[in-house]
């Protein structure tokens, strides 16, 4: 997708999610301890700061799993999935990090949509 397509995706499911949360437009923060809390598996609840930093983790292996770059260990006894690293991640600009995440999250979305 050119950056304009994922922007203009990016900015149809920041709306979607705000309307879905009646909350403001999620930046990339909200929508990584979102997908955190999906991939979690234990519904909604109160997490620690550090939780939620562990959700964001979570998220971005999960998403970065879709490029081949992290793989899925198993869960901890608390049921906290736990993820490796089989190949490093290029060095990306920051323009190009800020795409790559819009468009990991926008499949995410899609996929869980069916």
């Amino acid at each position: 997708m050119k950056p304009s397509e994922i922007n203009a995706k990016w900015n149809q499911l920041q709306k979607r999610i705000a309307e879905d949360f009646d909350t403001d437009l999620p930046d990339m923060k909200v929508m990584l301890f979102l997908i955190g809390v999906q991939e979690l598996g234990q519904g909604p609840k109160k997490f620690t700061k550090r939780q939620k930093e562990e959700l964001m983790h979570i998220a971005t292996c999960k998403l970065f799993s879709q490029m081949g770059f992290y793989e899925l260990e198993g869960a901890d006894q608390d049921g906290w999935p736990h993820w490796k690293l089989v190949k490093p991640i290029p060095g990306y600009t920051l323009l190009e990090q800020e795409m790559m995440m819009k468009s990991l999250v926008i499949t995410y979305f899609e996929d869980m949509e069916g």
